[in-house]
């Protein structure tokens, strides 16, 4: 990993394009720290920055402290990635949106770029105008008059039209995807806080803390190993091999050969977990927003802002905890095959090959072909996605441990999408070195 990054900084076009992402972070950041015109700072900070709990704290730390600071980019990225789960799945209904996803090419693609954005635009204004009167009781406005609200609201879909843009800037000239680069940051800027939390676990008012040390060893052992596994289901891949019979091309006759294609256990990579973390606390999300102080309640709405908050609070019953796990695994399994079947079609894959005079050994062309991959493809993605969410739900059951870890529970998906994301940036840093053909590179 070291040596590919000492080789791109040796590139000047890959230079180029990691110092232009790095800019966009450092604008990121700063917007983090730029706070909402209308908002009254000395009350933000007896309000809010005391610690989000809840749903307000899994917000906060996607958004890199963004909501505990209420800066311009307090919603985060997430009103873009529901906009984006929402138009995915319109287009596996909508005849004419899965025309301009399949057969639309550069021009489709624009198309359901504009209605992504749109959505984006409109959930923005819902959860900012919830955000404001959701807060308008704490006293953290410097009034209650329409043009302080209507400031603070623009002010909240304006942050998140601007992560936006930099999430699409990244992606098309930078390095990496630009929406999974502004989330890692995000999380990454919120280690100092965490080592701060399990510091103060060893060392306690009552002085250091033997079981507190051996809390945080085994924190840490767990954290190794969550690491471990997400790079193994990352890096794994199955080789299916192709052989290819010899044609005549212009004058020539091409010769046979033999290649394969490689098919990983988690193709979708880590955004099927960043998708299942935003559909999960979109309920609580909207409820809390509407229904002040809902944790006191009891009824349905209560019920489903508890099992849909059970990743992000310490004090949370047994049961909301168990069934928040399950659909959570079942979400992070759903996800993976939606979003492994919409970038592999075994059909396409198929087609191609056999029009390229190609076979898989033992396998007729056509469509005995496509089913073999398309049998191979669900049982990869069984595997990857149940893995994945089983890791993501371990961490859970840290809510039972004392008191202090209460938001461990976010651990395992910030280390999945944390290790996803880095994976997959180095291996997007190391296709553009190999497309510049870089000696120091290709030569081992």
């Amino acid at each position: 990993m070291f040596k590919t990054i000492k080789n791109a900084l040796s590139t000047p076009e890959v230079r180029k394009k990691l110092l232009y992402t790095l800019l966009l972070i450092v604008i990121f950041r700063l917007g983090c720290y730029i706070t909402v015109p209308g908002v009254n700072s000395v009350a933000l900070n007896n309000a809010i920055s005391g610690g989000a709990d809840g749903i307000a704290g899994l917000i906060d730390m996607i958004s890199g402290g963004a909501f505990s600071r209420f800066s311009i980019f307090a919603m985060s990225i997430t009103p873009y990635i529901t906009a984006s789960i929402v138009i995915q799945l319109l287009g596996m209904i909508i005849p004419s949106l899965e025309r301009l996803t399949k057969e639309g090419g550069e021009e489709g693609k624009k198309k359901i770029n504009k209605y992504t954005k749109i959505l984006t635009i409109v959930l923005a204004s819902i959860e900012a105008i919830g955000v404001y009167f959701s807060y308008r009781a704490s006293g953290i406005f410097v009034n209650d008059s329409f043009e302080v609200a209507a400031l603070i609201v623009a002010g909240l879909i304006a942050g998140t039209s601007i992560l936006m843009w930099l999430g699409e800037q990244i992606t098309s000239k930078g390095i990496g995807n630009g929406i999974s680069i502004i989330i890692l940051i995000g999380i990454i800027s919120r280690l100092p806080y965490g080592a701060v939390n399990l510091w103060n676990i060893v060392m306690t008012a009552d002085g250091f803390s033997t079981t507190g040390l051996l809390t945080v060893l085994g924190v840490l052992i767990g954290a190794i190993i969550l690491v471990a596994g997400v790079v193994f289901v990352q890096q794994a891949e199955r080789k299916v091999p192709v052989q290819y019979s010899k044609k005549v091309v212009g004058r020539k006759m091409v010769g046979a050969q033999n290649t394969h294609i490689p098919l990983k256990l988690a193709m979708a990579g880590v955004m099927p977990i960043i998708f299942a973390s935003s559909f999960m606390t979109f309920p609580a999300m909207i409820i809390q927003i509407f229904v002040k102080d809902i944790a006191t309640h009891h009824g349905l709405l209560a019920g489903l802002y508890k099992f849909s908050i059970a990743t992000s609070t310490s004090n949370v019953e047994i049961g909301y905890t168990i069934a928040n796990a399950l659909v959570y695994l079942l979400l992070i399994v759903g996800f993976t095959f939606f979003y492994t079947y919409a970038t592999f079609n075994p059909a396409e894959i198929s087609s191609n090959i056999k029009k390229n005079g190609g076979f898989i050994p033992g396998i007729r062309a056509g469509k005995p072909t496509t089913d073999y991959l398309s049998s191979i493809i669900s049982k990869l993605t069984l595997f990857g996605g149940f893995f994945l969410a089983i890791i993501a739900i371990i961490p859970m059951m840290v809510r039972f441990l004392p008191e202090g870890l209460g938001n461990i529970a976010f651990g395992g998906t910030s280390i999945l999408i944390v290790v996803g994301v880095a994976l997959e940036t180095i291996q997007q840093l190391e296709s553009q070195l190999v497309m510049r053909h870089y000696k120091g590179f290709l030569e081992k």
